[in-house]
């Protein structure tokens, strides 16, 4: 598969944007464990063009981690134009153009999957970002507003014509947010479109290989991009990768290697970041680090609530010694 002149392999793994998630640090992992292609934390358009610190600090891109999309937001046709000339300097692989947030301080606003209810709109931004830009411009987004109004299939050929290079598809509406299982029927139903010829990457619920690969034969899709399933379990990746080449599951991940895992991700966290900042980031990887483990509900309370790192490292290296066989 291949987007513009990038080679991807056969059923590459993506991982999915995501705020506060998929920062330098996470990425770094995600690509270690096997990561076909990633992407920025989402970036204000709006505030990437006011030099704000928080939308130029997410322009950073390490060459381990390429290829590495940047991904930006808003609903201004001229000021997305401006910030994907910005994003392109940067020198990313790819620019990203998410019209599926579903949060309500950006849909509510008009940008993200609000632009689901201003489809001329979405396509008017998507033909001038494409038209000011020589790297590959591609689109998220999500199936529709709302149960009653989901264009997907007929706004995959309008996106293709704005001049695209592919498309990622949540397999929800942006009423449902993050709720209900992902609905990967209309994404198949796109596969079937002879007119389509850009790649169409899946996301939605893919949480284990098993998944993975059932969407892969069900539906058709040329990728698949992970999101949720993969905070606080990089190494899904891998798994992943394995189950689709070779057939077989790999063994589960130790908690001993749990630990060491996410002691190397809070010191990448606090490299890039501030004390506090990349502390309180960790937290939601921390829960999913050690989720499903008996007994350890006191000890998950203390792990994200410290505030001090060597107090935490301390509490990792607790988990290990007392769970570290499992």
């Amino acid at each position: 598969m291949k987007i513009g002149n990038i080679e991807l392999g056969e059923r590459p793994i993506f991982f999915a944007p995501m705020e506060d998630i998929s920062d330098p640090s996470f990425r770094r992992l995600c690509k270690e464990y096997g990561a076909d292609m990633m992407y920025t934390e989402f970036i204000s358009a709006d505030g990437l063009i006011r030099d704000a610190a928080k939308s130029l600090r997410k322009l950073d891109i390490a060459d381990y981690e390429r290829p590495v999309g940047i991904q930006i937001y808003g609903n201004n046709p001229d000021a997305i134009v401006e910030a994907a000339i910005r994003c392109e300097e940067a020198k990313p692989e790819l620019i990203d153009l998410n019209f599926g947030c579903p949060v309500k301080k950006i849909a509510g606003k008009g940008a993200g999957a609000g632009l689901l209810q201003n489809i001329p709109l979405m396509l008017e931004i998507t033909q001038k970002v494409v038209a000011a830009v020589k790297l590959p411009v591609t689109v998220k987004t999500r199936l529709g507003w709302d149960e009653s109004n989901m264009p997907i299939v007929a706004l995959s050929e309008q996106l293709q014509d704005c001049g695209i290079a592919a498309l990622t598809v949540h397999g929800r509406t942006r009423k449902q947010m993050y709720k209900a299982q992902a609905d990967w029927t209309l994404i198949g139903e796109i596969m079937k479109n002879p007119r389509i010829h850009i790649p169409i990457i899946g996301n939605g619920d893919v949480v284990s290989p098993i998944i993975a690969k059932e969407k892969f034969d069900t539906y058709g899709v040329d990728a698949i991009m992970i999101g949720r399933g993969a905070i606080g379990k990089p190494w899904l990746f891998k798994e992943v990768k394995h189950y689709l080449n070779t057939g077989e599951l790999l063994p589960p991940i130790t908690v001993h290697e749990k630990v060491e895992l996410a002691k190397r991700h809070l010191e990448y966290s606090l490299e890039w970041k501030d004390d506090i900042t990349g502390v309180y980031e960790m937290r939601q990887h921390f829960s999913n680090y050690f989720k499903g483990l008996a007994d350890f509900k006191s000890t998950r309370i203390r792990l994200v609530t410290e505030k001090d790192p060597e107090i935490i490292v301390n509490i990792l290296n607790e988990i290990s010694a007392k769970w570290g066989d499992e």
